[in-house]
């Protein structure tokens, strides 16, 4: 490794660790807010079978989502959006 690269991801290491003990404050914060799962589904008018189906997530999933026990990350937090966004669409595609 190029010792300019080395000492680039060394000093970003140490800033994130001055950060994570509280030594420094972030240069950016960014904060999600999750979405409301449950008036997600409601809205689209299916049950919660049916909508853990269409995520490919386990009704116990789902009901941790509704029950705010955890939230959708990943590819379940971005289909989200897209069923948030354009649900004909998404219901459409992810049905077919």
């Amino acid at each position: 490794m190029e010792e300019i690269l080395f000492s680039d991801l060394l000093q970003s290491l140490k800033e994130a660790n001055d950060i994570a003990e509280g030594k420094s404050e972030a240069s950016r914060r960014f904060e999600m807010t999750p979405p409301n799962v449950q008036s997600v589904r409601e809205r689209v008018g299916l049950s919660q079978d049916e909508f853990a189906s269409m995520m490919r997530v386990s009704v116990r999933t789902l009901q941790n989502w509704e029950k705010h026990r955890g939230n959708p990350s990943g590819p379940a937090a971005a289909l989200l959006k897209i069923v948030v966004a354009a649900p004909e669409v998404a219901l459409k595609s992810l049905r077919s």
